[in-house]
């Protein structure tokens, strides 16, 4: 086998490796998801909180969360586009202005071939002079008609080029035109949505009131979350499901996170705002404690994510509204919770300081604001103690 042929083959099995990692990283992906959809199915069901007050909330705070991360994604993929048609635009500009300069050379040598006509090349082959200087200066007209043909085919390039610029920048203003009547349509139906949400809240506000006092509900939400938290960490620490590897090809290792544990009085808390309760004090009016921070802040406000990590929940639970988990490895996950949008969803990798949902008062929440945890194995840690700036002050 030749070298080339070895380069080839290496080629080849290096595009095939490449395709069977990307089909095994997607179809983990997918059985990770419907893991976690049949968890919150059985969960649903088996759930002893399923009210109606609950079962009004969920859907219409749902729909909201949906709507949002619809137009957040339409937004995103809008920029993108229009950067996109920026690009084509300057390539465009830049193409026109090259063919300006290209009809102006080409116009003084088709005027310098008319003023000197063809005759001067028989004047030359004609008349006494030296050979060697006839020979240069038939050379000189060589050069002049290979510099016309080459500027010829630069401009037909060009104009190549231009045509296909242009048809690409009608396609992606038709994609634009696409996605502004899709977000035209999405803003439409949230604001349904929010008009329906207010008629929830009227109709049940009596019913949230009560539910707020009582000290079983909270023991309740409290039991549940930490029920999914253990059903969570037992589906992420499942071996994966994927197909084997054809020829000993080796698994593709998910992206390197750096030990949560490093972090460890380097956070940056995920949103900006006032923290209004500490760890581990109770709760206004109930024996129950606190298990996180709750921090106020203004509504659609952007959530981050405080570290690297994989989403493992993305849905509504009550008592802490549209909720988003983050496993962030070796047991440790952080909780975000009362959003009024996730823009995340189960599976999506993170990078810390990542949006992954904006601020609300969702799950019969009073006031606006996140309410943040972390966790260990399913213990509860003190927030505070990993917050940077915070650290020295919760000792």
């Amino acid at each position: 086998m030749t070298s080339l042929a070895r380069i080839a083959l290496i080629g080849v099995a290096g595009c095939l490796f490449i395709q069977n990692a990307h089909a095994d990283k997607q179809q983990d992906l997918e059985s990770l998801r419907q893991r976690i959809a049949s968890l919150q199915q059985e969960m649903e069901k088996t759930s002893d909180s399923k009210t109606e007050t609950a079962d009004a909330l969920r859907e219409s705070e749902r729909a909201i969360s949906n709507s949002n991360r619809t137009l957040y994604k339409l937004n995103k993929q809008q920029r993108e586009a229009n950067s996109v048609l920026g690009q084509y635009q300057q390539q465009s500009t830049q193409l026109s202005r090259e063919m300006q300069g290209q009809q102006l050379l080409l116009a003084q040598l088709l005027n310098q071939q008319y003023l000197g006509g063809k005759q001067e090349y028989f004047k030359l082959l004609l008349n006494n002079r030296d050979p060697n200087q006839t020979a240069r200066e038939l050379r000189y007209y060589e050069y002049i008609a290979q510099s016309r043909a080459a500027w010829l085919k630069k401009m037909r390039d060009n104009l190549s080029k231009l045509s296909s610029v242009a048809a690409q920048a009608r396609q992606k203003n038709i994609e634009l035109a696409a996605m502004q009547a899709e977000q035209a349509l999405q803003k439409q139906n949230l604001l349904k949505e929010k008009n329906a949400h207010q008629q929830v809240l009227k109709r049940i506000a009596l019913q949230l009131k009560q539910q707020r006092r009582e000290i079983g509900n909270l023991q309740r939400d409290e039991n549940h979350l930490s029920k999914l938290l253990q059903n969570l960490s037992h589906i992420v620490a499942q071996p994966k499901t994927s197909t084997p590897q054809k020829n000993n090809t080796p698994r593709v290792e998910p992206i390197r996170r750096t030990a949560f544990l490093s972090l460890k009085g380097k956070l940056a808390l995920p949103v900006n705002g006032k923290i209004t309760n500490n760890f581990g004090s109770k709760r206004p009016d109930s024996p129950v404690i606190w298990k996180g921070l709750f921090i106020k802040a203004a509504a659609s406000q952007m959530v981050s994510a405080v570290a690297a990590g994989r989403v493992i929940y993305a849905d509504w639970l009550r008592g802490f509204g549209n909720l988003l988990i983050i496993d962030h490895g070796a047991g440790y996950m952080s909780l975000y919770g009362n959003n009024e949008t996730l823009y995340k969803q189960v599976g999506d990798e993170l990078q810390g300081g990542d949006t992954i949902a904006a601020i609300g008062n969702s799950g019969g929440n009073e006031n606006y604001g996140l309410y943040f945890e972390l966790r260990h194995e399913g213990n509860p840690m003190d927030p505070a103690k990993w917050i940077r700036g915070r650290s020295s002050k919760s000792r």
